[in-house]
């Protein structure tokens, strides 16, 4: 298995801490240019929102509130379908990453152990991540702060550091020349020892020269009241937020390649991985193949030594074992291959089983339908499954042949060993080991081409070329 970012262990795993509260702020972006909620945008075929909530503690003990800008109902529906027992609070105003927190207050006022604010546009942040920003917290300290080294710190906010301890956060624009000269830049992810975590960002009133309240200025009144704040490292590339398409864009590239990495250390085989686009929930099984240019989205499972030919395209399919898959293959959500199917060029498939053995090796549409051991679809061969208004399944037996340029109408059967003749338009059931053929009277007209062409160029001085 690739790209599970959630470990599935319990909250208290080796902080021993025995209770967490996880507020995740799912804010909105005023650059990505688009009607959809920016922690709703994928990335590896999942939302934003998706990756931070599996990396996220999880299990006893944990539990998750996620405040959410006003009328965005996709967002909680998103929350709710990954998530069911998360509790959603709305900000009503936007004043700042404080007032965030603050909006969850019903769930912090409880007083966990641990107090984790994360944002959910930061989609490579890792589960071992926030087990490494919990540990202080078990020794003492009354907060922790994500930091990173910055290729370029310009417009983060620094991270001060003295002794060891953090004793500021310092804002680009209110920095000294010195101050930005320094390369550990602020993550925004924090985490506070809960049973003092309301007291400390309530004391965060004081609204800035844009009128919002800020979690930074929490590192401050940490030191006033004689607490410990201190920093965890981890890479730029782990807490890449995403305010635009171009930043989009980049950490697709950058969780592409850590699957591609995690799937070639697990036995698979890619010639050119950088060529290769997987899920994150992808699964393999061992010595499956994957050729150049292949493309799988969400939903895929793929079978020991099963191969995926160049530039095909999978998405919610399971691929047998030992199956063959395309070149210039689509299969569509619903296919399910079973050993040692082969699925060829230029062939789709939709909500199509094929058992075992089954061959469509060219040219074909298969969808809602069900396609029997050994069977062989010939090149051209559609399943109607269509009307206009809804869909009908079509059935074909184990051992059947069905002819090259053959249409099935659905709803219909074909009988095991069934055999149907090229170019037949088959609408009515075939029994077992019957063979249709459905075409019009061939007609032959002996010089019938000959003198056509007489009739078509009489009068007429040949062209050439």
């Amino acid at each position: 298995m690739t790209g599970k970012s959630g470990t599935g262990k319990t909250a208290t795993d080796k902080t021993g801490r025995s209770s967490l509260t996880i507020v995740l702020a799912a804010g909105e972006g005023t650059r990505m240019r688009s009607s959809v909620p920016k922690v709703l945008h994928p990335v590896a075929g999942q939302s934003l929102l998706a990756h931070v909530l599996g990396a996220a503690p999880k299990g006893t003990g944990a539990s998750l509130a996620v405040v959410i800008g006003p009328g965005h109902d996709a967002v909680t529906a998103e929350v709710k379908r990954l998530r069911p027992d998360a509790a959603t609070f709305t900000q009503h105003e936007r004043l700042g990453t404080a007032h965030a927190v603050l909006s969850a207050r019903d769930a912090i006022v409880g007083g966990a152990d641990d107090l984790v604010v994360v944002f959910g546009d930061t989609p490579l942040i890792s589960a071992a991540t926030f087990e490494r920003l919990r540990a202080p917290l078990k020794k003492g300290a009354a907060l922790a702060v994500l930091g990173f080294r910055a290729a370029d710190p310009t417009g983060y906010g620094r991270l001060l550091v003295e002794g060891g301890r953090l004793v500021a956060i310092r804002e680009q624009a209110d920095a000294s020349p010195q101050e930005r000269a320094i390369g550990l830049c602020n993550a925004g992810v924090m985490a506070f020892d809960g049973r003092q975590a309301l007291a400390i960002i309530d004391k965060i009133g004081h609204a800035n020269s844009k009128g919002e309240y800020y979690l930074t200025d929490a590192v401050s009144i940490v030191r006033d009241l004689g607490l410990e704040a201190v920093v965890i490292e981890t890479s730029e590339d782990e807490v890449r937020g995403i305010n635009t398409k171009a930043q989009l864009a980049e950490a697709e590239q950058v969780m592409q390649a850590r699957l591609r990495k995690a799937a070639l250390d697990a036995g698979v085989t890619m010639i050119a991985p950088e060529t290769v686009y997987l899920a994150a929930d992808t699964s393999f099984g061992n010595d499956v193949t994957i050729e150049p240019f292949v493309v799988i989205g969400p939903g895929v499972s793929i079978a020991d030594g099963a191969v995926i030919h160049s530039f095909s395209h999978i998405v919610q399919a399971s691929i047998g074992k030992h199956a063959s898959v395309g070149p210039y293959a689509r299969l569509r959500p619903g296919t399910s291959l079973g050993e040692g199917v082969r699925i060829g060029n230029f062939v789709e498939t939709k909500a199509a089983t094929l058992d075992a053995g089954a061959k469509v090796n060219h040219l074909s549409y298969i969808g809602d339908a069900h396609v029997g051991e050994g069977a062989n679809i010939g090149a051209g061969t559609i399943t109607c499954n269509y009307d206009g208004f809804s869909k009908h399944k079509t059935e074909i037996g184990k051992g059947a042949f069905v002819g090259t340029n053959s249409s099935l109408v659905a709803p219909v059967k074909i009988g095991n060993g069934a055999y149907i003749g090229s170019g037949s338009v088959i609408t009515k059931n075939v029994p077992d080991d019957a063979m249709a053929v459905e075409r019009s009277q061939q007609t032959t007209r002996e010089g019938g081409a000959a003198r056509y062409r007489e009739m078509k160029t009489r009068g007429k001085t040949p062209k050439s070329g």
